[in-house]
């Protein structure tokens, strides 16, 4: 009740950033730290964003000395969950431009967009019918292992209104699988180079990589340990990708405004994701390639900020009691994903290389 009559009541402008204040503090310290951290050859080798090292900090920090300030941080901390967090996926668009979907081709498109719909899909059915989770959780599980991780988690979450300990079950997921990928994606590349089980170039198999894999980073670091053509092309299939995000957003809040009248009788309030749109408006401006790159590695650092801000906001607010409550459930669901990625993933790649060859 309190919070409620702080936001409703008319304050002065000072006094209410004093409010702020000590919530962005604290997730602006612990950014720091996790990009600091991030920094390191020996875990950045490890494929562990700053986004992804963000929320393990928080959630230590949150469960450990968090709760006789959090009256003091609630506000800042909410704001960074919240506000920061769209602001950062509309940044999130200068690591984009349209050219880069020219550069890897029609195949490379339609292999992310088959993988991206299938897993998807294949989320919604294994996570409802076979594992009994809620819609909620289901589709940020679906949404982190077929767009782009932790981002396309903490993006989708402001479409569903899903609750924080459900964002941290799917980002866990992301974590797990994601890092284990890593090593897996080489490992499979080299045996396949030595057996010849399928037809995989270093090209194709770097778009693989790229239309498969979770996050950013672990694509970066799972396509260097291949080779530098391998990587290049994962980079861009995963960009492109990353790019889908936004159409991704519009149609789950389509599908959703209208599913959800359907079953209440009455016009549902989903909101409408504003901020992909103005994401896909900053891709197309990037496009036009009206910035220098020291600019742009500036846009950039601060885009890589304020997502790890959110991360750590939200690790700030993740109970280790709710996860646990969670159970085994929704990681049998993205390890089921995270095979069909591999194995599904495949046959959508040599399939499409075939057909357009």
């Amino acid at each position: 009740m309190f919070l409620r009559l702080t936001l409703l009541r008319p304050q002065p402008l000072g006094r209410l950033f004093l409010h702020y204040l000590p919530g962005l503090l604290l997730t602006g310290a612990i950014s720091l730290f996790a990009v600091h951290l991030g920094a390191w050859p020996s875990i950045n080798g490890l494929g562990l964003s700053a986004l992804t090292l963000a929320i393990l900090i928080g959630i230590v920090v949150g469960n450990s000395v968090y709760k006789p300030v959090q009256r003091q941080c609630h506000l800042g901390v909410l704001f960074s969950k919240q506000r920061l967090l769209r602001l950062g996926i509309i940044f999130y668009g200068f690591h984009l431009t349209f050219q880069q979907i020219s550069d890897i081709g029609t195949t490379g498109v339609i292999i992310d967009m088959l993988t991206l719909s299938s897993t998807f899909l294949l989320a919604c059915w294994l996570g409802r019918r076979v594992f009994g989770l809620d819609e909620d959780t289901t589709m940020l599980i679906g949404a982190g292992s077929s767009i782009c991780g932790a981002a396309a988690v903490l993006a989708t979450e402001p479409v569903l209104k899903a609750s924080g300990e459900k964002v941290a079950v799917a980002v866990a997921t992301v974590v797990i699988f994601g890092t284990a990928a890593i090593f897996i994606y080489p490992a499979l590349f080299h045996l396949n180079e030595h057996f010849h089980w399928l037809p995989f170039t270093p090209l194709t198999f770097g778009i693989y990589t790229g239309s498969t894999m979770h996050e950013v980073a672990q694509v970066v670091a799972a396509s260097h340990a291949i080779s530098p053509e391998a990587e290049n092309a994962a980079v861009i299939a995963k960009m492109i990708r990353v790019m889908l995000l936004a159409p991704f957003l519009l149609l789950l809040s389509a599908w959703l405004r209208r599913s959800r009248s359907v079953e209440t009788g009455s016009s549902a309030a989903i909101s409408f994701p504003w901020f992909a749109v103005l994401f896909i408006g900053v891709a197309g401006l990037n496009s036009f390639h009206l910035f220098t790159p020291q600019v742009l590695a500036s846009i950039n650092l601060l885009d890589t900020w304020l997502l790890t801000m959110a991360m750590a906001a939200l690790g700030l607010t993740t109970h280790l009691t709710d996860l646990r409550r969670a159970g085994v459930r929704p990681l049998l669901l993205a390890l089921l994903l995270f095979i069909w990625l591999i194995v599904g993933g495949a046959m959508i790649n040599l399939g499409i290389h075939r057909l357009f060859s």
